[in-house]
């Protein structure tokens, strides 16, 4: 499974590569004005435009999403080529990121404009990650779409469970996935008992067909849910780099590596430099 780091910190983004492990990177336009704002109140001169640019470059080769703001078809088709026009030439890494229903409520008319933005922006030979995915149906019209990936977010689906079962939660909370029980009721949605259960269906719907479409695990937590991710059959988990940070930490680790130091034996220390 590939790890894209979530954020649009360059500091976060350049030390997690250092590390070697990651694979890409997702953001979105409220990460980035963060990112900007944050360097401004330090003194630093820099735009937004200026700052997409140094982040593709510290991601390059790999794949940065990069999202649309509009939620007809046609601007976002728009939109999509044009920041593709603007920025893929900088490291030939920018994915566009298209939510699968950009309605806001269900007697809209544009419940499928974005698949077709996904489908026009793909025919066109530009990689689309489609995004906001809840539902395995969701997913299904995504790939049949042509999306190069699809994020199903995890995470927002366990907190609606909770939230509808009247449960106080922190987001760094870890539900089971196998989904949990309640005052005698089993919580789902819709037949998704988590969230990890939400990226397994996508998994197996995508992979029963045979479509080509890459599954992202979005919105993890914890580093649990990045181990489920992997054992779902995500292709890819996109991670916060507090948790990437937590993924190598265990008790019996530090104790080891603090017995180790102990008995260090000079003359094999020294042999080897």
């Amino acid at each position: 499974m590939k790890i894209f780091i979530d954020s649009a910190d360059i500091d976060e983004i350049a030390k997690a590569y250092e590390w070697g492990i990651v694979d890409g990177v997702t953001t979105n336009p409220s990460l980035l004005k963060t990112a900007v704002d944050r360097r401004k109140a330090k003194g630093e001169k820099l735009d937004l435009e200026a700052y997409i640019v140094k982040l593709l470059e510290t991601s390059k080769p790999n794949p940065v999403s990069l999202e649309v703001t509009k939620r007809t078809a046609r601007e976002m088709i728009e939109q999509g080529r044009n920041l593709y026009k603007r920025f893929n030439s900088v490291a030939n890494n920018v994915n566009i990121k298209i939510p699968v229903n950009p309605a806001v409520k269900s007697d809209e008319q544009c419940h499928f404009d974005g698949i077709n933005a996904v489908k026009v922006l793909q025919s066109e030979g530009i990689p689309v990650n489609c995004t906001l995915v809840f539902t395995p149906e969701q997913a299904l019209l995504a790939a049949k779409a042509g999306a190069a990936y699809i994020s199903p977010f995890a995470g927002r689906i366990d907190d609606l469970i909770r939230s509808r079962a009247n449960i106080k939660f922190s987001k760094s909370d870890y539900f089971p996935d196998g989904g949990m029980e309640h005052n005698g009721v089993f919580l789902n949605d819709n037949g998704i008992v988590s969230g990890i259960d939400l990226v397994s269906q996508c998994v197996e719907v995508l992979g029963y067909y045979g479509y080509s479409s890459q599954i992202i695990a979005a919105s993890l937590r914890n580093p649990r849910q990045v181990r489920e991710a992997a054992l779902a059959g995500a292709h890819i988990a996109t991670v916060p780099f507090g948790v990437i940070a937590d993924m190598l930490k265990h008790e019996k680790t530090f104790e080891g590596m603090q017995k180790f130091t102990e008995d260090i034996v000079p003359e094999y220390e020294k042999l080897i430099g």
